[in-house]
């Protein structure tokens, strides 16, 4: 086990398969796409509500969104996941204990 629980295979396909990420929003309303060969997942939320998401192995949680100073970050009590954009990049940092991965896409 790794990163927040997530099987190796889930770690090792995140390391070295590049997904297609969309990121649609309507005002406070956000829909995430992540396709990847294997599947796609879509999650929507609304700043600063509860929100049902489900990781890449399948597990469900419920985190709240909140936007702070141009960053979108989602907590739970196992980890914390900062979106920001960088130019023509989109960071993210995901942390769970003392692990830290980011993950860096560029817009096309």
């Amino acid at each position: 086990m790794c990163l927040s629980g997530a099987p190796e295979m889930v770690v090792k396909m995140r390391k070295e398969v590049k997904p297609v990420i969309v990121i649609e929003q309507k005002g406070k309303d956000f829909t995430y796409t992540m396709k990847t060969p294997i599947r796609t997942k879509v999650h929507s939320f609304s700043i600063g509500k509860e929100s049902e998401m489900t990781t890449l192995d399948g597990r469900k949680f419920k985190c709240i969104v909140r936007e702070e100073g141009g960053k979108l970050i989602a907590e739970t009590d196992k980890f914390t996941s900062v979106r920001e954009i960088q130019g023509e990049d989109m960071i993210e940092t995901l942390t769970a204990g003392s692990v830290t991965f980011i993950s860096k896409s560029k817009r096309v």
